[in-house]
């Protein structure tokens, strides 16, 4: 199933093709700029057409597309993730070269300089993976995550490198490079990777990992609401549409059909932690089937969010509505839990639990 797509950069591209008129160091700078970005989105499209091709349309696998999280300073953006119903996460990783790449003895990549006639160095897209991965864990052990026995089932991180079918690979025979691949190879190389599973690992597996439909697209669902895209004045590439407010730029996230919370000229519920109300009824819009009472706490289980009555300890099942065709969902934020619809944009405290 198809959870986000990439950000929309029509904006951002446009502001570099007025910048890159004309002469001097500025025009050149956005100019290069420019060639750069189109490079990166064309090898992020083409990867994206053949993830969704295969893995779009599968109730057992969850694609998101242009993810940027920040945790504790850090920051990952990974270009494409892939969620099976065993919690494997597939962290992919496009590359888009013109000419063509190698891979040496070291495991340092070089990528050819058509102009220059030679190979010049670059970061190892396998480093740069790994610490996607390490942010990644992070946010994955902070939002609300699948139990078995009342213990979180672990996931198991797979980094991958996208290279574009038609580049020119040159490996090192003496350089594990198995993690690099054609992004037209990706399904079989899944595929290959499920099926040399030992057979008592795959029954492991089956027995004490797998999640339904569901479930993976709830992990899903909370990852993307922490979608963090860039904006123009943090010196780096922005990731989302340009909007301009009070004199500097602000970028708007494009996420479907949940979008993550981002910036906005508008208030926005806080979910700080409030003094303690006179009455339970005053921040929650719950209450418990069986006795009516709406002093509880919601909690997580096997099928998602539910109430649990203090008055009777009854668990109820959230049920969310809205407009007809709409699709509401709450997200969690602390202690507090926000009614959020990507329909209507809108979004309202639901209700808090005890700190």
């Amino acid at each position: 199933m198809l959870i986000k797509t990439k950000d929309d950069q029509s904006a951002q591209l446009k502001e570099l093709e007025l910048r890159a008129v004309g002469a001097g160091p500025a025009a050149k700078q956005a100019a290069n700029e420019l060639r750069i970005r189109k490079a990166g989105l064309k090898g992020e499209t083409e990867s994206a057409y053949l993830i969704d091709f295969h893995f779009g349309g599968s109730p057992n696998w969850a694609v998101i597309h242009d993810l940027r999280l920040e945790h504790r300073g850090r920051t990952a953006q990974i270009d494409h993730l892939l969620i099976n119903h065993w919690l494997d996460l597939y962290v992919l990783e496009s590359k888009h070269f013109n000419a063509g790449l190698k891979i040496d003895d070291g495991g340092e990549f070089l990528r050819w300089d058509d102009y220059r006639k030679t190979y010049t160095g670059m970061a190892s897209p396998l480093e740069q993976n790994e610490r996607h991965i390490d942010v990644l864990r992070d946010v994955a052990g902070s939002i609300d995550w699948p139990q078995r026995l009342g213990l979180r089932i672990s996931p198991t991180f797979h980094s991958l490198i996208l290279i574009a079918p038609a580049a020119r690979i040159d490996r090192s025979k003496r350089f594990d490079s198995s993690r690099v691949i054609k992004a037209d190879q990706l399904k079989k190389r899944i595929d290959k990777d499920i099926d040399s599973e030992n057979p008592l690992v795959t029954l492991f597996k089956t027995t004490a990992k797998i999640v339904s439909g569901e479930t993976v697209e709830f992990v899903a669902r909370q990852l993307v609401a922490q979608h963090r895209p860039l904006t123009r004045n943090q010196g780096v590439e922005p990731a989302a549409t340009v909007s301009q407010a009070q004199g500097r730029t602000r970028i708007e996230p494009t996420i479907a059909p949940m979008p993550a919370p981002s910036p906005s000229p508008s208030p926005s519920p806080s979910p700080a932690p409030a003094p303690a109300p006179s009455s339970m009824d005053e921040t929650t819009n719950v209450a418990c089937k069986t006795c009516g009472q709406k002093a509880g706490e919601i909690l997580y289980g096997k099928y998602g969010y539910y109430f649990k009555c203090d008055g009777c300890a009854g668990n109820t099942t959230i049920r969310l509505t809205c407009r007809p065709g709409h699709k509401p969902r709450l997200r969690k934020d602390g202690v507090a839990f926000y009614r959020e619809c990507a329909d209507c944009r809108s979004s309202a405290l639901y209700h808090r639990n005890r700190a």
